[in-house]
């Protein structure tokens, strides 16, 4: 039986999961430098180790409120299509595998998010697990985009 390991977080109530092969690293949040022009939801860019990172606001590309950092805030530096980035999330909450048989394709009305940042729920017990499409977090960009 084929399973997949994930990185948990959360965005509010809601819960989500990113394959663990792609995420780097955790880190608390440092100073954000914000960038002209750059498209809403990049929060601007962060220096990891002297490595300009740039950050996303998952809630911001979600069409979320934005909300006040805490204590469990976490950017979440992930490498996808030869791209690092991080992304900026309420908490992680932890790793945890999860058999395939336990995925479902999305459901048709996307639970008020585009469809194209969701590619399966997950099913843990009683919980549901939203699986994003890290692909397209950062796709569609223009070329005067901090994350082009």
């Amino acid at each position: 039986m084929a399973e997949e390991q994930l990185v948990t977080f959360s965005l509010g109530s809601e819960e989500f999961g990113v394959d663990i092969m792609r995420v780097q690293e955790i880190i608390r949040i440092p100073p954000i430098t914000r960038v002209p022009k750059a498209s809403e939801y990049v929060e601007g860019v962060i220096n990891l180790r002297g490595n300009v990172i740039p950050v996303i606001s998952l809630r911001t590309r979600f069409g979320m409120p934005r909300v006040e950092e805490t204590d469990l805030s976490r950017i979440i530096v992930l490498q996808v299509q030869n791209k690092v980035f991080g992304i900026r999330v309420d908490a992680v909450t932890e790793v945890l595998r999860l058999d395939s048989e336990g995925i479902e394709p999305p459901p048709p009305i996307s639970l008020g998010m585009d469809a194209q940042f969701i590619r399966g729920v997950g099913k843990i017990e009683e919980r549901l697990l939203i699986l994003l499409d890290l692909d397209h977090i950062m796709g569609g960009e223009t070329n005067n985009d901090v994350c082009a």
